[in-house]
């Protein structure tokens, strides 16, 4: 973990929702991965642990660390901003995949996204599913590679069409959902997906915990989680978790 100022060099705005932020990083924080993160202060904020936001990579270019923020957020070309990173371990992939299917739920799918060049670069089919206030994520500036599907409204915010087919063919899934109840969110994806495929292996479904992080290193111990085998510490062994080994309501199947 190191903590050092980025520089932005340049703002898109990928739609009336969404920019991206162009970051000139320290060379260690180039080597980011999917997965990884950045906790960022903003010049001028006062001093509090609570205030550093997680900034999420969607990809790097020439050493240069891209970075997805809400259009409702001002920046400006030259403006320094105080990281703390690398954050977390990569996510963690099977050797030997296929297919590959990124779900957001409640939330927009950015902790996902850098995922997809590394997925598509080496072969492997990505199919991204949308479900309730993800459904409104504009996906325009995505691979046009990759298979976009919107869960559907009423009744069931967790339906799609061809469900079965999608989670079927999955050899791994790695889930985002929002933050004000994740425990409750990641639970009722998993009990959906055992509807679907009667049993979820292990190293299968992952979930990608979100917590706010006052330190980002372990010491606070804020972001706790408990596992069938104890306790993880969710920024530096984390975000992302074997949904079957982590302690959820109503997951009580091993």
């Amino acid at each position: 973990m190191k903590e050092t100022e980025a520089s932005i060099e340049r703002i898109e705005e990928i739609n009336t929702d969404i920019q991206h932020i162009q970051l000139a990083v320290d060379d260690s924080l180039t080597r980011i991965k999917p997965g990884q993160s950045l906790l960022a202060r903003l010049p001028g904020d006062r001093w509090d642990p609570y205030l550093r936001e997680r900034w999420w990579a969607v990809n790097v270019r020439a050493g240069q660390i891209i970075i997805e923020r809400p259009m409702s957020e001002n920046y400006h070309i030259g403006q320094l901003i105080n990281v703390l990173g690398l954050v977390g371990q990569p996510y963690r992939f099977r050797r030997t995949l296929r297919n590959v299917l990124l779900v957001a739920y409640d939330a927009p799918p950015t902790p996902l996204l850098m995922t997809i060049p590394w997925l598509l670069g080496n072969k492997i089919q990505v199919t991204m599913v949308l479900l309730g206030s993800a459904r409104d994520y504009n996906t325009a500036h995505l691979p046009a590679e990759i298979e976009i599907v919107h869960g559907m409204d009423d009744p069931d915010p967790m339906t799609w069409d061809n469900q079965v087919m999608t989670v079927g063919w999955a050899d791994q899934v790695f889930v985002a959902v929002g933050d004000v109840d994740e425990a409750r969110q990641f639970g009722q994806l998993l009990r959906r997906f055992r509807e679907l495929r009667a049993e979820i292996p292990k190293q299968y479904m992952f979930g990608v915990f979100r917590p706010i992080l006052p330190c980002g290193t372990g010491a606070c111990q804020a972001c706790l989680l408990s596992t069938r085998e104890g306790i993880v510490v969710s920024c530096t062994d984390g975000p992302a978790f074997d949904l079957t080994q982590i302690v959820l309501p109503g997951n009580s199947r091993r």
